[in-house]
């Protein structure tokens, strides 16, 4: 076989595994990655000349690196014009002479990387087109569940206000009659107990009045600790803060400020393993405040991450909570125009981030 020949059949295969390459692809998915790449090397092997003396690695993870051997050629596979990997061809033989690739197996392997990268940059895409769908269907029926809970508070402010008023006027006249006036003071006392159930929900649902100045979350982040510090004792629970700034300054409502920190923080309490750590910290940028607060407890089940900030949603025994705390950290972040994420930590527990324009 002459020259010409055995060039034209090394196209002829080039080709060929190109096309075999772009139909793997053509049906492959996410869920099947490493099957799709194990089958481009595979198709890719045979290209060369002496196949049955090469070894194809492709590599698509961060972090990992292919020590090179010897004889041997190798691209780089990017996606998003960010290094992710690399292809490696070796030639395995014993010789005492380097293997000489031919120019145009260097091509292949650099085409076949480009659509390597093209497709790990299509399945990027839909994973994050994926995420951020899930986000807006959460935050769309987080969005109607408050417009249902601003109503019912509406609804239930006028009757509660009734009871509390006609409940105290007939204390008033029944002073002699002891049983009657305990009765009173239990009816009284379940709807001062409902109204701030009411109040909650007016706060998750945005309704609250707010009092926005500009003010620093230092001192309220360091005033919240030291209000909690018994608490902490009581639980034998542990806690690091880190406060990147001397001042961080945004506009908002203390006494709401206040009122996310306590919240997360008991929160995290609670959850929280005896001598367990929690770690606060609160860092800025030129638009932003970001508050972190991460414990090491049991983190959030695939239901309390998608539920979290329901009302009423508790993961507590009944009778230890109201399922309303992190509901009402949720309205009064969402009123300052925030973002509130929930996520389970990679080793253990679990991590609540508040961002909050300034």
């Amino acid at each position: 076989m002459n020259s010409t020949e055995t060039a034209l059949q090394e196209r002829i295969k080039e080709l060929t595994c190109l096309y075999k390459v772009s139909s793997i692809i053509s049906i492959a998915h996410a869920e099947s990655i490493d099957n799709t790449i194990k089958a481009i090397a595979s198709c890719l092997k045979e290209a060369f000349q002496f196949p049955e003396q090469m070894e194809v690695i492709i590599e698509t993870q961060e972090g990992i690196k292919h020590v090179a051997e010897e004889f041997s050629i190798h691209s780089d596979i990017l996606v998003f014009n960010k290094k992710r990997g690399s292809i490696y061809v070796s030639h395995k033989a014993k010789a005492n002479t380097a293997y000489v690739f031919l120019k145009e197996e260097q091509l292949l392997i650099n085409n076949v990387a480009l659509i390597v990268g093209d497709l790990l940059e299509r399945i990027e895409i839909r994973n994050n087109e994926i995420a951020l769908k899930w986000q807006m269907e959460k935050a769309s029926r987080l969005a109607i569940l408050g417009e249902l809970t601003a109503g019912i508070a509406h609804e239930l402010n006028t009757p509660l206000a009734n009871i509390l008023g006609f409940s105290e006027l007939l204390k008033s006249k029944l002073k002699a009659d002891e049983t009657s006036v305990a009765d009173l003071d239990k009816i009284i006392n379940s709807a001062i107990y409902s109204r701030e159930v009411v109040k909650k929900l007016m706060f998750f649902a945005r309704e609250m009045p707010q009092e926005m100045k500009h003010l620093d979350m230092v001192p309220i982040i360091k005033s919240a600790m030291d209000l909690l510090e018994l608490m902490f004792r009581k639980n034998h629970v542990k806690h690091v803060t880190t406060i990147d700034d001397e001042k961080i300054m945004l506009r908002a409502d203390s006494v709401q400020m206040t009122q996310i920190i306590f919240n997360l923080l008991i929160n995290a309490i609670y959850f929280s393993p005896k001598n367990g750590v929690i770690h606060i910290s609160a860092s800025q940028n030129d638009k932003e405040v970001i508050i972190k607060i991460s414990d090491e407890g049991q983190g959030l089940s695939d239901e309390s991450l998608e539920k979290i900030f329901q009302p009423f949603y508790s993961t507590k025994p009944v009778g230890e909570g109201s399922g309303l705390g992190l509901s009402v950290v949720h309205g009064i972040v969402m009123s300052h125009k925030g973002t509130i994420l929930a996520e389970n930590n990679s080793t253990k527990g679990s991590t609540f981030t508040v961002t909050l324009p300034k």
